[in-house]
C-alpha cells in the first residue's frame, strides 16, 4: 500500500511517516501542495494524508485539484481547526475523513486502515463471476470452488467470503483483525487460530504444494498476503 503524505511541519511529518512505514506502508512525503499535486498526477497511491495548513496551496486546494483528476483515492485531512466550518470545508473539498491535531498515532493508523479497507472493498466481485484465486476457480454464485486438481468442493459462507476478500486485495497484507472484521463481522468472536485453520483449508484448493504456498503467504506477526 502506497501513501502520499503532505505535511509541512517537520516533527509531525517525521512521526507520521515513521509510524506509517512501521505499519507496513510505503510513504512519499512532500511539504508543499504544488509538489504533491505533481506527484499525485504522475503516480498511483492508495491514500492521501493531507494537512490543511500548507504553504502556497492549502490542503483543501490540493484535495480539489486531485479530485479534478478523476481519481477516487481516499483522502484523510489533518487539521488544527476543530470548528464545524473547517470540517465541512475539508469534506466538501474532497476529503473522506479528517483528524484534528493533536492526534494519537494509533487513531491515525486506525483511520488509515479503515479508509484503505473501504476503498479496496468497494472493488466488489460480481456474484455471477468465476473468480480465480491462485490455481482455483471460485464460483461465487454457486458457492463452489474448483481446486487445482480439478476436484470441486462446496463453500461455506465464511470460506467464500475469505476467498473473495483475498481476490480483491492482491498484494495487500491483511491482518488477522482485518480478516475477522471483514469475514466474521459481528458474529460470535472466533480466535485467530480459527483464521489459521481456514487458511490451511483454502491452501489445499489454491496451492500446488499447500505446505509451500506461493499464493496465500503468511506474513509473520501480521496476517496473510495474497499473491496471484
Amino acid at each position: 500500500m502506497r501513501i502520499l503524505l503532505v505535511e509541512d511541519d517537520h516533527l509531525i511529518g517525521t512521526m507520521v511517516r515513521l509510524n506509517l512505514e512501521t505499519d507496513g506502508y510505503a510513504v512519499t512525503w512532500h511539504r508543499n501542495g504544488e509538489a504533491a499535486i505533481s506527484t499525485f498526477a504522475a503516480d498511483r497511491f492508495d491514500l492521501l494524508v493531507l494537512d490543511i495548513g500548507l504553504p502556497g496551496k492549502s490542503g483543501i486546494e490540493v484535495a480539489r485539484a486531485t479530485r479534478k483528476l478523476g481519481v477516487g483515492t481516499p483522502i484523510l485531512m489533518l487539521t488544527a481547526r476543530d470548528d464545524v466550518d473547517s470540517k465541512v470545508a475539508a469534506l466538501d473539498g474532497g476529503a473522506d475523513d479528517y483528524l484534528c491535531k493533536p492526534f494519537s498515532m494509533p487513531e491515525l493508523l486506525a483511520r488509515v486502515r479503515a479508509l484503505i479497507r473501504r476503498s479496496q472493498g468497494s472493488l466488489e466481485v460480481p456474484t455471477d463471476q468465476i473468480v480465480l484465486v491462485g490455481g482455483a476457480a471460485v464460483d461465487a454464485q454457486r458457492h463452489v470452488v474448483r481446486a487445482r486438481n480439478g476436484e470441486e468442493a462446496d463453500l461455506s459462507d465464511k470460506e467464500l467470503s475469505l476467498l473473495l476478500l483475498l481476490a480483491r486485495n492482491p498484494g495487500k497484507v491483511l491482518t488477522r483483525a482485518d480478516i475477522l472484521e471483514e469475514v466474521w463481522g459481528m458474529d460470535a468472536s472466533p480466535t485467530e487460530r480459527t483464521i489459521d485453520n481456514f487458511v490451511v483449508k483454502i491452501r489445499r484448493w489454491v496451492e500446488g504444494e499447500p505446505d509451500h504456498p506461493k499464493h496465500v503467504i503468511t506474513v509473520r506477526g501480521w496476517g496473510y498476503r495474497y499473491d496471484p
